[in-house]
């Protein structure tokens, strides 16, 4: 029996569960009745309508096993599309291709999903600015992003196919994690973050090689920099040299006319006077550029941070800065550099607040690794923070624009942090340090 197809068992189950029936009918015919043509021939009817009616049993049970096949071969091969008919919930047939459509949907669903996914991956790998590749176990190259052609200098149909020897990348394909490299490209030269991570594609393992161009981001963070550094310069000469111009102008007039006016020595002393002020400022200016261009590595020695917080303090004599106490903090600073940081945050905080007629304080917090320092106003708070930290920008009368910068410059030297944010309990602003204790 087991040696028979599924629908050969069924047809001979089906002629068994006759056969007593049909034994005892011959049985009867044999013995009962006279042997006649006619007992022969309901004996042959008997077997006829057997037959037939274990071949209909037969396709009833295998006809919606060959529609379930049917069904898992499209889902095989991919063709979700196909639906198996009368899907009933009282019917033992039923409720397997119900649940075989239900599979048919889902997997439908979640093709759709995965192309939908895949579709978004490759445009970003497309769009993303950074030369991406993928190596088989063989070191061969399967998959490259324009940036990557952009990198090798080469089309995309010239490299997929060669071994990382043969594109002459295989000392990036060799980096453990990520690495920093100054080497040549048949893109270009310059210093390249390589960072290489191990995936696996159908079983087997595969290098996901990513190469980015520092030095094109720094050249373009460095033409940001001249770029604002002039402009605030241009702006600043032209405040100081535009109103100088003008009055040695002014003054080479006076002293061409013949015979020069009654008032021409009050003329020539203000006319001194102005080109003397913005000469000062342009000064200052410069002294400002300077103290940023130079400023020297920390010099760092032990410190009570109480003690330096109230010296600081005390210089301001416009308003009474408070000190609230915190715990007792001795750690290492250059006590100069940050002196002088805090005397700019104070001074921002007091002219922030003296319109207002607000007081300003100075707080500290501490743990095991950070020492927490801020300054306090009641001012207006802040308003565009885009220049905060732009060198010479100010939009106070006769301000350098370098307070905050040459602030956050000391900060940053010592491995800390200058944040500047508004207060939530009222309007107001604090100037936040953070400074490592080792």
């Amino acid at each position: 029996m087991r040696a028979l197809s599924f629908e050969r068992r069924v047809y001979l189950d089906a002629l068994l569960v006759a056969a007593p029936a049909i034994a005892l009918l011959a049985a009867w015919a044999w013995w009962g009745m006279p042997q006649s043509e006619a007992a022969w021939t309901l004996g042959s009817l008997a077997a006829l309508l057997t037959l037939g009616l274990a071949s209909r049993l037969r396709n009833r049970v295998v006809f919606p096993l060959y529609t379930l096949s049917n069904l898992l071969e499209a889902l095989r091969e991919g063709d979700y599309s196909l639906r198996g008919s009368r899907a009933r919930h009282d019917d033992a047939i039923g409720e397997v291709v119900r649940e075989v459509n239900a599979l048919s949907q889902t997997l439908r669903d979640q093709r759709l999903r995965v192309q939908e996914a895949s579709a978004l991956l490759t445009k970003v790998i497309e769009a993303i600015d950074i030369a991406l590749f993928s190596f088989d176990a063989d070191r061969t190259l399967r998959l490259i992003n324009p940036a990557g052609e952009r990198l090798l200098a080469a089309r995309r149909e010239q490299v997929l196919g060669r071994t990382a020897q043969e594109l002459g990348i295989e000392d990036c394909l060799a980096v453990e994690g990520s690495a920093v490299m100054r080497r040549p490209f048949p893109g270009g030269t310059g210093s390249f973050e390589v960072r290489r991570k191990r995936f696996r594609d159908s079983g087997l393992p595969h290098d996901l090689l990513v190469i980015t161009d520092l030095s094109r981001a720094l050249r373009e963070e460095e033409r940001q920099a001249w770029q604002r550094l002039i402009r605030v310069l241009g702006h600043e000469l032209n405040n100081s040299l535009a109103p100088i111009k003008s009055m040695a102008a002014t003054l080479a007039g006076v002293l061409a006319q013949k015979p020069p006016p009654e008032d021409w020595t009050d003329d020539l002393r203000d006319g001194l006077k102005v080109i003397g002020d913005r000469a000062e400022a342009l000064s200052r200016f410069m002294i400002g550029y300077a103290t940023l261009a130079r400023l020297p590595p920390p010099s760092k020695s032990q410190i009570e941070l109480a003690a330096l917080l109230e010296h600081v303090s005390a210089l301001e004599q416009r308003v009474a800065v408070q000190v609230v106490r915190g715990p007792d903090v001795r750690f290492s600073v250059d006590p100069d550099q940050l002196e002088q940081a805090l005397i700019n945050l104070i001074k921002n905080a007091t002219e922030a607040s003296l319109p207002q007629g607000g007081d300003v304080a100075v707080r500290w917090q501490a743990d095991r690794a950070w020492v927490r320092i801020e300054v306090v106003d009641e001012g207006l708070g802040l308003g565009n923070t885009e220049n905060l930290f732009v060198p010479f920008f100010t939009t106070k009368p006769g301000g350098t624009g370098i307070g905050l910068v040459l602030a956050r410059q000391i900060a940053e030297g010592h491995g800390g942090t200058l944040v500047l944010v508004n207060r939530d309990d009222r309007s107001g602003c604090i100037a936040r340090v953070e400074l490592p204790r080792n």
